[in-house]
């Protein structure tokens, strides 16, 4: 049991992990000509777009502070994550 617990919460810190990477490429290629229009691009945009939209009205003039919000968010919701790890742990020993 606790080895399960241990290891579903490694792999959705992981996960997130994963995405914030894939946040911090999608705003890297916006400084590479015709970056979004490769084809690694478009796959990262797909996976990536959905969830910045939900920033896209946090915006000084022409840049945007969305993928920096959205990188504040998953990192809150690592830490979430890690505290509901923790008050599992201590229930299944306690």
């Amino acid at each position: 049991m606790l080895t399960l617990v241990l290891w579903i919460f490694k792999a959705l810190n992981w996960l997130v992990s994963a995405y914030i990477l894939l946040i911090v490429v999608y705003a890297l290629l916006s400084w590479l000509p015709d970056g979004y229009q490769s084809r690694f691009g478009q796959i990262v945009g797909r996976l990536v777009e959905p969830f910045l939209r939900y920033f896209e009205f946090i915006s000084l003039g022409p840049i945007g502070f969305g993928p920096v919000v959205a990188i504040v968010v998953l990192s809150l919701v690592q830490y979430g994550l890690q505290a509901l790890q923790i008050m599992i742990l201590n229930l299944l020993f306690t």
